[in-house]
């Protein structure tokens, strides 16, 4: 899967300490919405995982989510849409 045009973030900015948005899954009963996390990007990936066939690369990052509950660690991709389980950059303050 590869994203579409212009949704790529610049890959000279995907560094590791860079702070972005995870957003969450949410439960499938709805109890909980999908809504972004702040993360802090622990690694960048390069190389794809035959494992991960999904990850775009280098877009796959690893992260460390800041939720109201604790911390969390996951690899997941870039999604300027925000989709469930996905990284995307926070907005620009005015």
């Amino acid at each position: 899967m590869s994203p579409a045009e212009g949704t790529q973030p610049a890959i000279g900015r995907v560094t590791i300490g860079r702070v972005v948005w995870y957003q969450s899954h949410g439960s499938p009963n709805g109890q909980h919405r999908s809504e972004p996390r702040p993360a802090i990007i622990t690694a960048v990936h390069t190389d794809q995982a035959a494992s991960e066939p999904d990850l775009v690369l280098p877009l796959a990052v690893s992260l460390c989510v800041f939720t109201p509950s604790g911390l969390f660690f996951d690899r997941c991709r870039y999604d300027s849409a925000g989709g469930p389980g996905t990284w995307r950059w926070p907005p620009t303050p005015p």
